[in-house]
């Protein structure tokens, strides 16, 4: 079983940023891909950006590209959401899921382990 800790969230101005880190409890972190999603009020959990196991493969929403980075730090067990240019309709509750294969994928099926989530608030 993997843990996963999120963090980051908060209250920002549109246009501002933020960075969402995820903590994970396993020592074969390394061995999982990771995605975020974000699921707003009234609404579906969506997929927002995805990284392979090696760091090497990203995949983002079209909502979200040229605005959100997403990478991984694997001595340190964490990935991190990078948010920029931040937008109202970004307000959402933000979950980072693993899992168990090397590519990350876009769908929810994709993960098996997820977070409790953080809440980004963006005000206009």
């Amino acid at each position: 079983q993997v843990q996963l800790v999120e963090s980051g969230g908060g209250l920002v101005q549109a246009g501002g940023s933020l960075r969402l880190s995820c903590a994970a409890s396993r020592r074969t972190f390394s061995s999982y891909a990771m995605g975020w999603f974000r699921q707003a009020p009234g609404k579906e959990r969506e997929f927002v950006a995805g990284i392979s196991w090696s760091g090497g493969v990203t995949y983002y929403a079209d909502f979200v590209k040229g605005r959100f980075i997403i990478s991984r730090d694997n001595a340190k067990n964490t990935v991190y959401l990078q948010m920029n240019s931040l937008k109202p309709e970004d307000t959402a509750a933000y979950y980072c899921a693993a899992g168990e294969q090397r590519n990350p994928a876009a769908s929810m099926r994709g993960y098996a382990h997820w977070g409790q989530g953080t809440q980004v608030t963006v005000s206009s």
